[in-house]
């Protein structure tokens, strides 16, 4: 690791322009990356931490979002060792990895001897594209929250949160930054929700959102609910207004082992494009 960590360097406003020609190789799949940039320009204090590039001969080669999640974007072999050889030399600030399965899982094969064991490994995970209008007919009980919609919406998103990832995102003190960023969606217009008699039966969100595309996050039904097809119902209302507002293709990855959500996902109309891989800490 010690030739390559050399080439790693610290990416600011002024590489703007090649970070985006490099995303723009496939602007889908990065997404989650894209809206990073698009959102901070680069700025530290908006970043929250740092975004690596790795240069070849040619120039930028990849990127590796270095903040709340370690990203890997268009990294080969060489570029993942680089990027694990910084990541070791600060030590690890992260909460998670995620992105394409096989730069995910041979990042983490480089970092685990120093960061493991992980909470949760998760291979494998289908990525899905959707890229015309859903095949089911959409909710039209689901609309966009409103700021006013909060007190009902924030508990909804903890038991989401904590279903899917197995800790609450309250702990450690953190109820006040999580509420501040469900505010956050909502004043974007990127939450969505389905309320009957103040309680929530619906939810999901867009957590990234280009020209290129919106990826789909967080779809939670509740318990009391489920089995009624209203997931993918609710789900083909979110992806028609994002898909008419924001961009041409939603995209989303899941676990593999939730049926479920393959199967409402697979009426929507989405179709498997690649493969993700998550690791927890």
């Amino acid at each position: 690791m010690a030739t390559t960590k050399t080439r790693v360097r610290l990416l600011g406003p002024a590489d703007l322009p090649e970070v985006s020609q490099l995303l723009s190789r496939d602007p889908v799949t990065y997404v989650f990356v894209d809206h990073r940039v698009r959102v901070t320009s680069l700025e530290p204090r908006w970043l929250g931490g740092e975004i690596w590039g790795y240069d070849d001969d040619r120039g930028l080669a990849a990127l590796c979002h270095a903040a709340a999640n370690l990203s890997p974007v268009e990294a080969d072999a060489e570029a993942l060792a680089a990027f694990a050889a910084r990541a070791l030399s600060q030590g690890r600030k992260c909460g998670s990895m995620m992105g394409p399965h096989a730069q995910v899982m041979e990042l983490w094969r480089l970092l685990e001897p120093d960061w493991g064991p992980a909470r949760s490994l998760r291979p494998g995970q289908p990525f899905l594209v959707l890229d015309e209008a859903p095949r089911v007919a959409p909710s039209p009980d689901v609309r966009r929250a409103r700021a006013r919609d909060i007190d009902a919406l924030y508990p909804a998103c903890v038991a989401m949160y904590t279903e899917e990832l197995g800790v609450s995102p309250e702990a450690a003190g953190g109820a006040s930054m999580y509420r501040a960023r469900v505010a956050q969606l909502i004043s974007r217009g990127h939450a969505f929700v389905h309320l009957h008699n103040g309680e929530v039966v619906f939810k999901a969100e867009l957590g990234a959102v280009t020209p290129s595309a919106s990826q789909l996050q967080s779809v939670w039904v509740n318990p009391r609910h489920r089995g009624q097809g209203l997931a993918a119902a609710g789900v083909a209302a979110v992806c028609a207004a994002a898909m008419n507002d924001f961009a041409p293709v939603v995209s989303l990855y899941v676990n593999a082992h939730n049926e479920p959500a393959r199967r409402a996902y697979d009426r929507v109309g989405f179709t498997e494009t690649g493969q993700f891989a998550t690791v927890l800490f």
